[in-house]
């Protein structure tokens, strides 16, 4: 069977831990670099990953806002330079304290606009402030949605309404597992393990859209990073715990957002 002219070739990044800025820029630029050889279109990063998450199992440069804003400009100019779309995870600042916020960057180096984390985590509020509103973004020849971390695994809203604003994927940067300890994952979606794969395959179903999990390569993965596809099947996903990007040819109008279109919260 040929390949549909609708394809779009996507990438999910899985870098290690380092948090900092200088140990996280050039994972991503080996990262990037990788994805637009294989011929992506738009790479996705893990939650945070400049500098790193704050609150988990392992230790966080100090905040430094002049330094991220550097940070921003270099993947800018990376996202330029080899001519692919890119969502960073990162901190950023506010009036209010550090959002937890990712930013979609074109293949022409242009900031196309940001995603903050709206729903934080318990272990979060010490070291972000939530930010507001919610986004819908094209690029790289999709619609698509950012919902962080703990937004999709227990507020789907923050994906259906996405999915009801017509994105075709919603991309899902996270941290699922630790460095120092933890439960391991033996095979995918097992019973046994944590919920988080299970919770992938939801918000792909519940809404009939592509879902693009990216977890961070650390020891102790709690899920992998992974492609669900619009009926729930986990079309790929990386091995646990190994750096990797994972590369993939999606086709946009697989996504009827079938669920999506038929939500009638007025009928509540």
């Amino acid at each position: 069977m040929g390949r549909s002219a609708a394809m779009v070739k996507i990438a999910l990044a899985s870098p290690p831990v380092v948090g900092t800025i200088d140990g996280a820029l050039p994972w991503v630029e080996k990262f990037v670099a990788e994805a637009a050889l294989r011929e992506a279109a738009i790479v996705c990063f893990p939650e945070a990953y400049i500098p790193g998450l704050r609150g988990a199992d392992f230790e966080v440069e100090a905040h430094d806002p002049a330094r991220l804003r550097a940070a921003r400009d270099r993947v800018c100019a990376l996202a330029k330079e080899h001519e692919i779309c890119v969502i960073m995870p990162m901190d950023w600042d506010s009036p209010d304290g550090i959002l937890n916020a990712a930013f979609v960057i074109s293949e022409t180096g242009d900031v196309l606009g940001c995603q903050a984390k709206t729903q934080l985590a318990p272990a979060e509020d010490p070291f972000y402030v939530p930010g507001s509103g919610r986004a819908v973004f094209e690029a790289a020849g999709l619609r698509f949605g950012i919902a962080i971390c703990h937004e999709g695994w227990r507020y789907p809203e923050t994906v259906r309404w996405a999915a009801v604003r017509g994105a075709q994927i919603v991309f899902h940067p996270n941290l699922a597992g630790g460095v120092s300890g933890g439960q391991t994952v033996a095979a995918w979606g097992a019973k046994d393990s944590p919920y988080y794969e299970k919770a992938m395959i939801c918000r792909s179903v519940e809404n009939e859209i592509f879902f693009a999990s990216v977890n961070y390569a650390v020891p102790y993965p709690e899920a992998a990073t992974a492609l669900i596809a619009p009926d729930g099947a986990c079309l790929s996903h990386l091995p646990y715990g190994e750096p990797g990007v994972l590369i993939a040819d999606i086709d946009p109008t697989a996504a009827s957002g079938l669920y999506a279109t038929r939500f009638a919260p007025e009928r509540f």
